[in-house]
């Protein structure tokens, strides 16, 4: 087996390899400290428990989940054309602000708001400076729905 490095992709054999993680560090060759990819999850794991998962099923994943997005961004379109077939009413969804810790987890989300047409303003700032300047950025986008999320 290869030996598990910084970076890597892998999951645990332990968990039946439910959730995809990248290698954030390593403690003295024998603990991994691991963040979700796909899933918002920090956890550490023995490396013996690890599999290196190759990127082309990562990217298999990835798809995967495009894939159920774009069907429940097309369902929605259709719900809101039937609404709006059904009513006069102007439908207004709101303006979001979402504030995350992490860049990755903040650029997908910021993907999956474009992709059901939402209006989101997603702000990558570390989780220590979020309280600082969460009242300031309310002012500036006057959100109907903020959103903090931290690990």
């Amino acid at each position: 087996m290869k030996n598990v490095r910084k970076g890597d992709i892998v999951a645990r054999k332990s968990h039946n390899k439910d959730v995809i993680f990248i290698v954030d560090r390593i403690i003295k060759n024998q603990i991994a400290i691991l963040t979700g990819i796909t899933t918002r999850l920090k956890a550490d794991s023995y490396i013996d428990d690890l599999e290196i998962i190759d990127k082309r099923d990562v990217q298999k994943v990835f798809s995967e989940i495009d894939k159920k997005i774009d069907k429940h961004a097309n369902n929605t379109e259709i719900e809101k054309n039937s609404l709006f077939k059904r009513s006069n009413k102007v439908i207004y969804t709101g303006k979001i602000l979402h504030l995350d810790g992490d860049k990755r987890y903040s650029e997908k989300s910021n993907m999956y708001y474009k992709k059901m047409g939402l209006k989101a303003i997603v702000r990558n700032i570390p989780e220590s400076r979020q309280v600082s300047v969460v009242n300031n950025l309310i002012d500036r986008y006057k959100p109907d729905i903020l959103v903090i999320t931290r690990s």
